[in-house]
């Protein structure tokens, strides 16, 4: 008896089992690609991945696919719209989506991806809530912006943050003085935004791309935004403490650079993305933060096809979960 003939695939279902990613095609967070800032467009799910519409007198609609799985992080400016199911797939390849005001100066909302593991958020934990633990963290966070060979033990957080003070400080006259831009001084405004200064307006755009970075590197070790060692009080503390940590290297001198720019804002943008490159910035932020919460060890990021949920024990720390224990029982 001859078997019946197999249906052959449909082509809608051949696209989705080819472009549907599996856990050995995911990047680590370390190698991803920095962030992709979105304006006015329309973002949904077809059958072969998420994609950007963009519509204009001049080309009609635009078809762009997204590379979901490489990026870390997405801005979506207002005039954006997406779809439940591309949320999703940003969502199950780890991107951090973050809506952000006009500009891309605020961030009004993020939606993150479910995290692999909470090893991170323990160690982040405990050290958060030992007052001892957090005094050390803060201090070494303040250590790496002042540079080598400046010791903060033993110093308290009141002189620490005056000789961050000074440091800004006078990061900004050196760099005013270098573009011959006279007097500044550091303003945010969101009510009188266009009345502002272009390195202001630069220095803003630049900084709020770098806290989406961060924050999308915070979120997919596992961390918790919310709970800063320096910034207290917000739901973005730790991403404020670790973008601090680059700042005078990143976007201020940038925003400097920009102090003649008609259109500062876009030009932050482009640039700080084109820097990102160079800097090669999300190793270096997950490097820190496994440095700063353990610093005696260095951590490889796990393989997810790995990693069961484990069972708390007092004693043991944790004991392998997918396991049925019953069966150890006298």
């Amino acid at each position: 008896m001859t078997a019946p003939a197999r249906k052959p695939p449909t082509t809608s279902t051949a696209r989705r089992k080819l472009t549907s990613p599996t856990v050995a095609m995911l990047p680590r967070i370390a190698d991803s690609l920095s962030f992709l800032y979105l304006d006015i467009v329309r973002i949904h799910q077809d059958d072969t991945g998420v994609c950007a519409e963009v519509t204009s007198e001049q080309r009609g609609t635009e078809t762009v696919y997204l590379p979901t799985a490489a990026l870390s992080c997405v801005l979506l400016r207002p005039g954006t719209s997406i779809t439940a199911r591309a949320l999703t797939t940003f969502a199950r390849n780890g991107t951090t989506v973050i809506t952000a005001g006009s500009g891309g100066v605020r961030c009004y909302s993020s939606a993150v991806p479910e995290s692999l593991t909470t090893t991170w958020l323990e160690r982040q934990t405990r050290a958060w809530a030992n007052d001892t633990h957090r005094l050390a963290i803060a201090q070494a966070m303040y250590e790496k912006r002042f540079g080598l060979g400046t010791a903060t033990d033993g110093t308290n957080l009141d002189k620490l943050r005056g000789m961050e003070g000074q440091r800004v400080k006078a990061h900004y006259q050196l760099l005013a003085r270098q573009y011959k831009i006279g007097r500044f001084r550091r303003a945010y405004d969101p009510a009188s935004w266009d009345t502002q200064d272009p390195v202001n307006l630069a220095l803003s755009s630049a900084n709020t791309c770098l806290y989406g970075i961060v924050h999308a590197a915070i979120t997919a070790l596992g961390c918790s935004p919310a709970l800063g060692f320096v910034h207290s009080g917000n739901q973005q503390a730790l991403v404020y403490d670790i973008a601090d940590l680059y700042k005078a290297e990143l976007t201020i001198p940038l925003a400097f650079s920009l102090h003649a720019s008609s259109n500062p804002e876009a030009e932050a943008r482009r640039s700080f993305r084109n820097e990102l490159r160079l800097f090669r910035l999300l190793p270096r932020i997950v490097t820190d933060i496994q440095q700063l919460l353990d610093p005696n060890t260095t951590y490889e990021t796990p393989d997810p096809e790995e990693q069961l949920v484990d069972l708390w024990d007092p004693i043991a720390g944790a004991v392998p979960g997918g396991t049925n224990h019953g069966r150890d029982m006298p």
